[in-house]
């Protein structure tokens, strides 16, 4: 993870954005919704241009901040996204709603792991991006893998955990289970016969995973 000084300086390059982004950041800190970090999400953003991606599915809508993003960066692609949390349904469909992107988004409501009929109907997908329960990452990756394009990506968020990751002297039962569950995520996905695997130290920690050929 980049220490406190490297991020500041990183995030202080970044580009100003629209004012709707700067409210959903703001609506997140006050609500303690968890959205993508500056530099993690331009990351994404950076990876999914060289993708050129048209299709791509996110799981983990939360108030859409990352998904009116992506559209905002790919106007020619079509963003596909999941989110079971009703309040945060709402919000979403709110910003959406106010903002001139949001054509090119739909919003699937229900729990990843029930939606997969609806997930299925507008696949390939040039990417997907799994950024939601961090305990259920390895049945997300198994469930929607197989509506990969050939030559398509997996970006997963969350993956280093704020490095807890590293730690082994967690007193809080629930988040000792969820680092073992991430950490398990990790390994699984490392040694995956059927993809090439990097995780990168920005934001939170993202892993891209491609297809091998």
């Amino acid at each position: 993870m980049l220490n406190d000084k490297l991020h500041s300086y990183i995030e202080e390059l970044i580009p100003g954005r629209e004012p709707l982004f700067i409210e959903m950041e703001n609506y997140a800190i006050e609500n303690k919704v968890p959205i993508m970090e500056l530099v993690g999400i331009e990351a994404l953003l950076q990876f999914l241009r060289i993708q050129d991606s048209k299709k791509i599915l996110e799981v983990g809508t939360a108030i859409g901040y990352s998904a009116l993003r992506m559209a905002e960066a790919l106007p020619n692609a079509a963003i596909v996204t999941i989110e079971r949390d009703i309040d945060r349904i709402h919000a979403a469909e709110e910003y959406i709603e106010r903002s001139a992107l949001g054509k090119q988004i739909q919003l699937i409501k229900g729990d990843a792991l029930e939606v997969e009929e609806l997930v299925r109907e507008q696949a390939p997908y040039d990417t997907i991006f799994v950024d939601a329960a961090k305990g259920q990452y390895k049945k997300f990756f198994e469930m929607y893998s197989k509506y990969l394009s050939d030559d398509g990506i997996i970006i997963s968020d969350n993956v280093l955990f704020k490095g807890l990751v590293t730690q082994s002297d967690i007193e809080s039962k629930r988040i000792r289970n969820l680092v073992k569950k991430i950490d398990g995520f990790n390994q699984w996905l490392m040694k995956h016969p059927e993809y090439h695997t990097v995780i990168l130290p920005v934001g939170d920690g993202i892993a891209i995973s491609k297809k091998k050929r």
